[in-house]
């Protein structure tokens, strides 16, 4: 099918959230990190929702429809589609029975089909508006909707009025309630020993093991755009986003990359080790050391690289599959992040659907070997993890891809926001240890949330 593609641009100095801002009662809105871009949407001529076994193969058949050879663009995306997939679609996926409970009722997947695009180039300071005039189908028809589609956004950009600003400083003023756990303390602990206990056996070699926080939101004033804005204000990161789902909202703040798919070229980035930031420099650089020596961390990292070498060998020529780097220590507001990178090429007779349902979820956010650690979550685990360690991102309709792992990401919904956190247990691990990386992890989370009140027990920022 002939492709089309309008685009126009325009100077720009502003930020991602201050655009979103202007259209924040548009359905289904997302705005996407991408390090240099910001990609920002609305208004998705179609909707996906998905639950249980064939929410994949239902989303790829609807997909389908609009599949279009790819084109040079200025920008990373200029249209496709844009959602969420929740973990728990892995557990149909590789046929392990649910035994957490499914207290939040959410779908599997959610994913908004988007004709325009606005993107935000940082380093040129640029704003490109593309727009592709489906779901037309004929050439005249896309010409004529996609030139209409363009114009309606220049014509809301160019509106003025206070109803499109939002305040230069951090507007959360209502302090949360408390956040409740789905763990006691005590159960966490008991927990981690019984992951240990399955090591011990030979069962598995590392689990990720999680606790999720609850904070009811009745009665505060509180603004899922405008807590987005907040956490990329408090701690800039590069595969993070916002994506209203309809009944729920998703504010990612996620350094991890999961899969990105260029033509036929893979990459995937799993994260595994995590030390905070010093209150001092001196107590930072220590802190850095020691995420750079540990034996523990080291041989984490080694294990779910050498999982994701092993997945991406499903769908890629699997002499083409290396990693690239092997162990990169990351520096972000709250926390040292330890990430490899792996590559490879996908075989001409596989597809972007193809490399998800090989790869996911992520090994670093399940364990290895993968399926056993996904039983053992299960069992240990009281509640469905739902979008936690789930996947966000685009699949634009010529294929290519770009997806993060949820982590540190805030799910509203109803009156409450839920986030959870999580840490890698492997067998020279310490329950103690790991509950406390969990209230690290948390740290960037709850300061946004409590208006940047940090907790005693929570090590504060680096003050250089």
């Amino acid at each position: 099918m002939m492709s089309v593609l309008l685009a126009k641009t325009y100077d720009f100095s502003g930020d991602a959230p201050e655009l979103c801002a202007r259209f924040r009662d548009e359905p289904y809105l997302f705005c996407l990190e991408s390090g240099r871009y910001s990609l920002i949407g609305f208004d998705p001529f179609e909707v996906s929702q998905g639950q249980g076994q064939d929410t994949l193969r239902a989303l790829k058949d609807r997909y389908s429809s609009y599949r279009e050879q790819g084109q040079q663009t200025l920008t990373p995306f200029a249209g496709g589609i844009v959602g969420y997939l929740g973990y728990d679609y892995g557990l149909y996926q590789e046929k392990i029975k649910a035994r957490a409970q499914d207290d939040l009722k959410l779908p599997d997947a959610v994913f908004g089909f988007y004709d325009r695009v606005l993107t935000i180039d940082h380093l040129t300071r640029k704003l490109h508006i593309t727009s592709s005039g489906w779901p037309e189908q004929n050439k005249a028809s896309r010409e004529k909707r996609a030139a209409a589609r363009l114009a309606d956004v220049e014509r809301a950009l160019a509106k003025k009025g206070t109803q499109y600003l939002i305040p230069d400083e951090l507007s959360i003023v209502s302090p949360f309630k408390d956040f409740a756990s789905n763990f006691t303390k005590d159960e966490y602990l008991a927990a981690v020993r019984k992951v240990l206990g399955h090591i011990a056996a030979g069962d598995i070699y590392q689990l990720n093991l999680s606790q999720r926080f609850t904070c009811d939101t009745a009665g505060e004033n509180t603004d899922p755009l405008e807590i987005y804005r907040a956490l990329r204000q408090l701690s800039p990161v590069s595969s993070g986003g916002y994506f209203d789902a309809g009944a729920l909202k998703l504010i990612s703040n996620s350094p991890e990359m999961f899969l990105r798919l260029r033509g036929r070229s893979v990459q995937t980035r799993p994260m595994k080790g995590t030390r905070p930031r010093g209150l001092e420099l001196s107590e930072d650089r220590r802190l850095r050391d020691e995420i750079e020596q540990s034996a523990k961390d080291k041989a984490e990292l080694l294990m779910v690289t050498d999982l994701e070498r092993n997945d991406l060998g499903k769908v890629c020529d699997y002499s083409s599959v290396r990693v690239r780097e092997m162990r990169r220590i990351e520096e972000y507001k709250y926390v040292f992040q330890a990430t490899s990178t792996v590559e490879g090429m996908l075989r001409p007779d596989k597809d972007c659907f193809d490399l998800i349902e090989a790869c996911f979820p992520g090994g670093s956010i399940t364990g290895c070997p993968k399926i056993r650690a996904m039983e053992i979550i299960e069992e240990l685990e009281p509640v469905r993890r739902g979008p936690y360690t789930g996947s966000m991102g685009y699949i634009d309709f010529a294929g290519n891809m770009d997806l993060n792992i949820l982590i540190r990401t805030l799910v509203h919904c109803g009156e409450k926001i839920h986030f959870q956190v999580g840490g890698g247990i492997v067998a020279d691990s310490t329950p103690e240890g790991e509950y406390e990386e969990t209230l690290v992890k948390a740290r960037a989370l709850r300061a946004c949330l409590e208006a940047q009140k940090i907790y005693a027990q929570e090590i504060p920022l680096v003050r250089r």
